[in-house]
This record gives C-alpha cells, structure tokens and sequence, in this order.
C-alpha cells in the first residue's frame, strides 16, 4: 500500500507521516548480498526465492532472475521501514520484474532499472503497461490468466484486490519444478478459490500481514485496507499453499499508518490453528522450502 497515490493536498501528510515514523524507526539499511540465516540452494536446475525488503521477491532459475515489486530506493518509506533493503545484483541471464500494481511501494523504478539492466523486460497488467513504457522499460502486458513464457519462467497474472480501489493484480509464477503465487498488498477478495482450483496448490504463497488501517483519504474507514495476519492463513488454506511466506510488514506506526501489532505472532497463532506451514524469510534469506520460525 503506497502513501503517495492520493491527491496533491494528501502529500503534506506524507511527509508528517514519515517525519514521525523517523522518530521511532532507526531505519532501512544496505544489506550485503546473500545475507541471511538460510543457506542458498545449489541445485541449479530447481527454482530458488530469496525474500527482498518490504513485498519483494526474487526468484532465480539457472542463470535466470524474476523479480517481484522489487524496493531500493530508501525515499519511498524513508526512516520508517525496518527491512533492510537488499541489492538488485544480478549477474548473467535473463532478467525480468513483475510489478503488482503502479504505487510507489511496489513499482520503485530504481529498484527495477537496476534489476533490469539495459536487456530486460517489466511485466504488469494492461492499466499501467502505457506508465510503464514512459519511464524507459520494455513492457510486456499481461491480461489477467493468460500465461507467458519467460524463457523457463511461466508467469500468470491473477486477481487482486487493492485497499485504495486502485488495480491490482496478483503472479503465479512456476518453473523447475516449483510454483509460487505473490500477492502485492491484496486485501481478502472472492477470487482465491477459482486461483486455488486453476493454479493449485502452491510450493509458496508469498501473502502480505500487515492490516493496514490508513488516515489518508477522507472520511478514515478504519478498517484494514490489507491482509491481516489471520486472512493469511485463510488465503493459504484456500489457495492450497504448502508454505506461507509473510511480506509486506514492519513499518513504524503513526497517527495516518498503522500496521496490526504483532503480526507475526498472530500469524503463527493462526497457521498453528488451521495447521499450515509458515516459513519467516528475512529480507536477504533464501527460503529452504520447509516450515521455519
């Protein structure tokens, strides 16, 4: 969920909102390539998925490298995100991004001109393909459940649902041998069955937990404009996951932000209930496919 999608009199409280969240934040650091508790698959042949800052996601695959709403620019939350952001470093093969939806906090253009090179290519829905274009990427656009062939990656934009109302859409990605869904910053929606049926089940769901409630747009609705930690694991359920990998989480509150507490604890309470596996991938990590707290 992007704080810079409203209308020009909202900035002003964009930038109380991160000049308060600066104060409780230390803030979003560098961190070295590869870091992380996890160690990095060798099997070449397999896909692999190493979690990135905030909603970020990159996969490889032989020399290939997908990645999704890639972060780097450290204005886009300033202070107030606690991820470390990890580099766009890519070397050899093909490169491709897929981008959820147009706000500034999934579609970073320095993250992706610097995960794209001069040779590759950004994938996104037809709304924002034209956006896109203008800012110097080759795009290819993606109908909702139509497949592309991205050299071995097979990608399919699905639907989503977004908290300002803005279009969203959600990836199923497959290739060696694996398939994995990442879902932006959806809210819960009644597509995650047809999904479930048509692309189940899934080696990963990449889900966002955070709740968001925001004071933005006028009259506040107070209610969460983003998964919470317990629709989570209700979206895993349905879409058939074997793994719940939680993204989109971890930024310092404020007056016109504010994430659910403790998200990850609530989040492991539910999948123990509904019994559902859940991998907590830091930003740098490489998931090792198996359930890990």
């Amino acid at each position: 969920m992007s704080r810079d999608t409203w209308a020009r009199p909202e900035r002003t409280g964009r930038r109380d909102f991160l000049r308060a969240a600066a104060a409780l934040s230390v803030g979003a650091v560098l961190l070295p390539p590869g870091t992380g508790r996890a160690t990095k698959p060798v099997d070449s042949a397999a896909l692999r998925a190493q979690r990135l800052a905030w909603a970020g996601v990159r996969l490889r695959l032989g020399q290939d490298t997908l990645f999704m709403d890639p972060l780097s620019d450290p204005t886009v939350w300033e202070a107030a995100l606690k991820d470390p952001l990890v580099p766009m470093d890519v070397s050899g093969g093909n490169r491709f991004v897929l981008v959820t939806h147009r706000h500034s906090d999934h579609f970073d253009p320095v993250a992706v001109r610097q995960a794209l090179g001069d040779t590759g290519t950004l994938v996104c829905a037809p709304d924002m393909a034209a956006e896109a274009a203008a800012s110097g990427f080759r795009v290819r656009s993606a109908p909702l459940y139509e497949p592309l062939l991205l050299n071995d990656f097979t990608a399919t934009a699905v639907p989503a649902a977004d908290g300002y109302g803005d279009p969203q859409v959600s990836w199923v990605v497959s290739g060696g041998g694996r398939r994995v869904i990442h879902c932006g910053d959806t809210l819960w929606h009644g597509s995650w069955w047809r999904i479930g049926r048509q692309f189940g089940p899934f080696d990963a769901a990449f889900l966002p937990i955070n709740g968001a409630r925001f004071g933005w747009r006028k009259p506040v609705s107070d209610v969460h404009a983003v998964l919470t930690p317990e629709q989570a694991v209700a979206a895993a359920v349905v879409l058939g996951a074997r793994l719940l990998v939680p993204i989109h989480y971890g930024v310092a509150a404020s007056d016109d932000y504010q994430e659910v507490p403790d998200a990850e604890a609530l989040l492991l309470a539910s999948a123990r209930k509904r019994k559902v596996s859940v991998e907590l991938a830091r930003p740098g990590e490489w998931l090792t496919w198996q359930a890990r707290t």
